[in-house]
C-alpha cells in the first residue's frame, strides 16, 4: 500500500477556518441552527467546527449533536454483525431548524441518505445542509451534492480517503492510500 499526503496539518487548519466562515455567512448567530455530526468519523469535525465558532469568531449559541446511522444504513442487514452502533446524543428538537449534517467523507452519498432518514425522529427541520472535509465528486452512487467543503478529490474506487485528526491519530492530516498492484 502506498499513501499520498492531500492536506497537511496546515491545510487542514485553514479549511476549517474557512468552513466556520462560510457557515457564518450563511447561518449568522446560530439562533435557527444546529450541527450534527455524523457518527462515527463526523463527531471529530464537528467539534472542531463547533470550538471555532466558539472561541474563534465568538458565536455563543451553538448547538452541537451527533446521529448514529447504523440501523438506518441500506445495507446493515448484509453487513449486520461487522457494524458496530455509536451513540446518538441530540438533546434538542430539530423543528424549524436549519440542520448542518458533518461528516468527513462524502463518497457514495449512502451515509447522508441514512442521515435524512434517521434526523426524521428528531423532527422535521426546516433545511438541511451538508458539509465535509473531502468530497470524493466522482463516486457518487446517489444525487447527494455538499453545501460546504473542504478539497475536491478524484479518487477512483479501490483508493481510500483517510482522515487523520489530532485527538486520534495525533495529527491533523488527509491521506489518499492506494494498494500497490504488482507490474507483471
Amino acid at each position: 500500500m502506498s499513501q499520498k499526503l492531500l492536506l497537511s496539518p496546515r491545510e487542514v487548519d485553514i479549511i476549517l477556518h474557512r468552513l466556520a466562515c462560510q457557515l457564518i455567512e450563511n447561518h449568522l448567530d446560530f439562533s435557527e441552527t444546529v450541527l450534527i455530526g455524523i457518527q462515527p468519523r463526523g463527531i471529530y469535525l464537528a467539534e472542531r467546527i463547533k470550538a471555532l465558532l466558539i472561541n474563534e469568531y465568538r458565536i455563543n449559541q451553538v448547538q452541537l449533536g451527533y446521529l448514529d446511522i447504523t440501523f438506518f444504513r441500506d445495507d446493515f442487514r448484509q453487513h449486520a454483525p461487522s457494524f458496530e452502533a455509536s451513540a446518538t446524543r441530540i438533546d434538542f428538537l430539530v423543528d424549524n431548524q436549519n440542520v448542518v449534517f458533518i461528516d468527513d467523507v462524502l463518497f457514495t452519498g449512502r451515509s447522508i441518505l441514512s442521515a435524512l432518514t434517521a434526523i426524521q425522529s428528531f423532527g422535521r427541520p426546516k433545511t438541511i445542509e451538508l458539509l465535509v472535509l473531502v468530497d470524493r465528486r466522482f463516486s457518487r452512487h446517489l444525487p447527494i451534492q455538499p453545501d460546504y467543503y473542504g478539497r475536491q478529490v478524484d479518487a477512483i474506487n479501490d483508493e481510500k480517503v483517510r482522515v487523520h485528526w489530532q485527538e486520534v491519530q495525533g495529527e491533523d492530516a488527509v491521506y489518499l492510500i492506494s494498494k500497490n498492484k504488482l507490474q507483471p
